[in-house]
């Protein structure tokens, strides 16, 4: 069997937003529905089981209407500080499956991890992100689809004026 080399994803982000607002974001479906998945992608469907233990089961339709599962378990939940949490491609019932099924590179591991920490900085709240255990050559493409998702959530979080 061959080894592939693996990377993680570190992604910083700072939001003109409160703690409590981004960890809302994360936590609460019908919220993460609104901005999760890169740019012209939809989430229409999102079952968080926020709890040590709990699962969490999400669909990415892409502009096209192809469905992309994902699901995960919380491992560790700090309060508006810090969420770990497996990541895994799946099917729509939660069964983890191949990335190959979705016509993406085999070489994505059955499960990775995300681990996500909300701190207060002047104000504001930075927001780093570390995915880990993809394969080296997805590292470009998932750093995009991260970028492109807190864009959104950015956009989300931003009044607008109307003239």
């Amino acid at each position: 069997m061959e080894t592939v080399a693996t990377k993680e994803l570190t992604i910083n982000r700072t939001f003109d937003a409160s703690r409590e607002l981004i960890w809302r974001a994360w936590t609460d479906p019908e919220f993460f529905k609104r901005w999760w998945g890169p740019k012209d992608f939809t989430t229409p469907y999102a079952r968080i089981d926020f709890r040590l233990g709990g699962k969490y089961l999400n669909c990415m339709r892409s502009p096209d209407g192809k469905d992309y599962w994902s699901t995960g378990v919380y491992k560790e939940i700090v309060p508006k500080e810090k969420i770990v949490c497996t990541d895994s491609f799946s099917d729509n019932m939660g069964n983890v499956i191949s990335a190959a099924l979705y016509s993406m590179n085999p070489d994505f591991p059955p499960e990775m991890q995300i681990t996500v920490k909300f701190e207060d900085v002047e104000g504001k709240t930075r927001l780093t992100i570390v995915h880990e255990g993809l394969p080296e050559t997805e590292k470009e493409m998932c750093a995009q689809g991260w970028n492109e998702s807190l864009d959104k959530l950015e956009k989300l979080l931003t009044p607008t004026s109307e003239t």
